[in-house]
């Protein structure tokens, strides 16, 4: 009978272990954002649920009221900050500690204020670790309208500097586009570029498409790099040949800027919908015709590969785009909208107004952007690296 209850016991003893190894192939992988909100699409939308959906533990720590499990990903929710400075030294500690207290197999950091974040993960635990670099950060302060314009250049020589000096301490580095690549090239960056889900963005039937001929869209950032001043003057051009209407999906940047662009006349055309979260803004762009990226030919957004531009395409929109050669490259290339100046309201209206008169083209148009997206700018395809980095740095 000892004998028969020793084998038992070995056996359980075994199985204990056999669970105890299967539950530690499951790997725990952590993002952290002090920056973007917790619905933010490259990282809740795209990253973290690819990771999960390949079987990880996925922890996101972001701003949000309260603990929350979101399509199994579990938020662990950071408050508000009354202030940038309350961000970047408050907020910045509080989601280190978060963090930590996981014990990550995988920390996935997404905003530049996160380095010092970053460095001390990889001192005090043995996961490893990823800086995600969605912007060019310097060519970003350039830009910033609370520096104050004489420190501009400095601000943004120490913070390319800053930036470069802690990312030696991660073990990857994740970048948004080829040109935020060139910066890091002796960290051997790995591309992931933020197109988007073919899943997310089902193309609309061309009836529903029809109905709404004069209809624009601009998603995105609004402030004056962002064109919006040229948008709302090429309304008053079009609005002489159709009553075209255009739809701004986004936050003012500067917030004071909303009352400038209302006094134009064109403001009258304009339906502002302010910040809506991604699905909303793809149930927005299903009633759309025209799809708007008429950003200024700053360095950052010369180089930048727009979100919003594929998710037009993705829709099946025309698009009406800055006249970058990388754009022009992608959308003349593809046959899937026309390029302008983007500093010229008249050649802004002269596009909308060729598209609006011309319905077959803009159809067809759309129809190749959509082609474009699903053959070639999803990111069904760019997860595939996502995946392929997580599992280099965890065979190591």
């Amino acid at each position: 009978m000892g004998d028969v209850n020793d084998r038992v016991e070995a056996e359980q003893r075994v199985c204990g272990d056999e669970s105890e190894y299967a539950m530690n192939l499951v790997k725990r992988a952590v993002h952290l954002t002090t920056v973007h909100p917790s619905s933010d699409t490259r990282i809740f939308h795209k990253q973290a649920k690819t990771l999960a959906g390949a079987g990880y533990e996925v922890i996101l720590v972001a701003q949000h009221d309260g603990n929350v499990e979101v399509e199994g990903i579990r938020i662990k929710g950071l408050p508000e900050p009354r202030n940038r400075l309350e961000r970047m030294i408050g907020l910045t500690w509080r989601a280190f500690r978060l963090a930590q207290r996981e014990h990550a197999d995988v920390y996935h950091f997404h905003d530049p204020e996160l380095l010092p974040v970053g460095l001390l993960l990889r001192l005090t635990t043995c996961a490893k670790v990823i800086y995600d670099v969605h912007e060019d950060v310097p060519e970003q302060v350039l830009t910033k309208h609370w520096i104050p314009r004489a420190l501009r250049r400095p601000a943004a020589a120490a913070v390319g500097f800053g930036e470069k000096l802690l990312a030696r301490a991660v073990d990857a580095v994740v970048v948004a586009t080829e040109g935020i690549a060139e910066r890091f090239v002796r960290f051997d960056p790995v591309v992931i570029r933020n197109y988007p889900s073919l899943s997310m963005l089902p193309c609309p039937a061309v009836e529903e498409r029809s109905r709404h001929r004069s209809q624009l869209i601009y998603v995105g950032g609004i402030g004056r790099l962002r064109g919006a001043f040229e948008m709302v003057q090429a309304l008053v051009r079009v609005a002489q040949t159709c009553d075209v209407r255009l739809r701004l999906i986004g936050r003012f940047e500067p917030p004071g800027i909303g009352e400038e662009l209302s006094a134009l006349p064109g403001w009258k055309r304009v339906r502002m919908l302010g910040w809506l979260d991604p699905p909303a803004v793809y149930e927005e762009l299903k009633h759309a015709s025209i799809g708007l990226v008429c950003l200024h030919p700053a360095p950052r957004y010369i180089v930048a590969l727009p979100v919003k531009l594929f998710e037009y395409m993705a829709a099946g929109l025309p698009v009406v785009a800055s006249s970058f050669p990388l754009w022009k490259e992608i959308v003349e290339g593809n046959e899937c909208g026309l390029c302008v100046d983007p500093l010229d309201p008249q050649a802004i209206a002269a596009a909308i107004e060729y598209l609006i008169a011309h319905p077959d083209k803009a159809r067809r148009m759309g129809e190749n952007g959509r082609r474009a997206v699903e053959e070639k700018y999803n990111w069904e395809r760019e997860s595939e690296k996502l995946l392929a980095l997580y599992d280099k740095l965890l065979s190591r």
